[in-house]
């Protein structure tokens, strides 16, 4: 039943629809997000981390960072036993920034023993199958 402005203008209400809307994301499970860490938890969050660290180094204003970040969830989810997964903002941690010469973002670096492993700074985007070789690569699942 379609009806014009002037039904509508009227008083005439609506027809109601035996439609019901159901948000997709009400069905979902919570999603795990991972730890962000800064100046203050670095030290305690990674380098003194008992297992190797993944630490995604990200900003808000960077689109290719909101393309990884549901990645690093998944990777903390499926691989959490092996590897822990943390974020640094670019914007609030100067000092990190500066240490670890992070000139691109999103950039990946992989920890073990307290110290950043050797050859595992990576810059840009990442999809899961790269994201997985680059684990591999470097021994860390």
């Amino acid at each position: 039943m379609a009806l014009s402005a002037r039904s509508l203008s009227q008083g005439v209400a609506a027809p109601r629809h035996s439609m019901r809307y159901v948000s997709v994301h009400s069905r979902r499970a919570p999603a795990l997000r991972v730890a962000n860490v800064d100046e203050a938890t670095f030290a305690k969050e990674v380098l003194q981390a008992d297992k190797p660290v993944l630490v995604d180094f990200w900003a808000a204003w960077c689109g290719p960072c909101k393309l990884v970040a549901p990645l690093m969830d998944a990777t903390e989810k499926e691989h959490g036993s092996s590897i822990k997964v943390v974020k640094v903002e670019h914007d609030k941690n100067p000092a990190l920034i500066e240490k670890y010469k992070v000139y691109g973002l999103p950039t990946l670096i992989l920890f073990k023993g307290g110290e950043p492993i050797e050859g595992s700074k990576r810059e840009g985007a990442i999809n899961k199958a790269m994201l997985v070789d680059y684990l591999k690569k470097y021994s860390v699942i």
